[in-house]
């Protein structure tokens, strides 16, 4: 995990290059990243997602991936999403440009996400076992159904992100 401020103000999550995904809890174990003896390993799947978003069965529940490029990634509990770090001179600039962003995004189509609880942040090609001592961040979801939609915004001259905003639509 990757911290540019303070301690426990915004934790961020990197890749070694691939997706990163979003995978609840309780199906971590069946989660096995580029590890495998499938022909087409989880990781493999993960990188098929088109566009910003997606969804890949894992157990029993759907995990988040999220697509694109491999951008710093933090969840903002106070907005309820995940903001990808695409340019920023700062983090301070980056987080101050979310309110605002969020105000005027061109938010794409909208995917329905049912969650058992928390989730687990993480780069794709990590399987869920070993994430002791990785990039890893958990974040906290009510168990429910939730509308997940993308933008990618630039609110300054110097400042693109992506949002990924999760907002919940039945609580379980």
């Amino acid at each position: 995990m990757v911290r540019y401020a303070e301690p426990g103000v915004v934790e961020w999550v990197e890749s070694g290059g691939g997706p990163l995904i979003a995978v609840p809890e309780t199906v971590l174990p069946f989660w096995a990243g580029a590890d495998g003896e499938e022909t087409a390993s989880d990781y493999d799947r993960a990188c098929e997602v088109d566009g910003h978003v997606g969804l890949l069965p894992v157990g029993d529940c759907t995990a988040l991936v999220l697509g694109d490029e491999p951008a710093s990634t933090a969840y903002l509990h106070d907005h309820g999403m995940f903001v990808r770090w695409r340019a920023a001179n700062s983090e301070d600039e980056l987080l101050a440009s979310v309110p605002p962003a969020t105000a005027t995004a061109d938010w794409g189509p909208e995917t329905t996400w049912k969650v058992p609880g928390p989730v687990r942040l993480f780069d794709a090609a990590w399987p869920g076992t070993g994430l002791a001592g990785t990039d890893q961040v958990r974040v906290a979801l009510e168990p429910g159904t939730y509308a997940v939609r993308a933008a990618r915004v630039q609110p300054g001259p110097e400042t693109w992100l992506d949002l990924i905003r999760l907002r919940l639509l039945a609580p379980r």
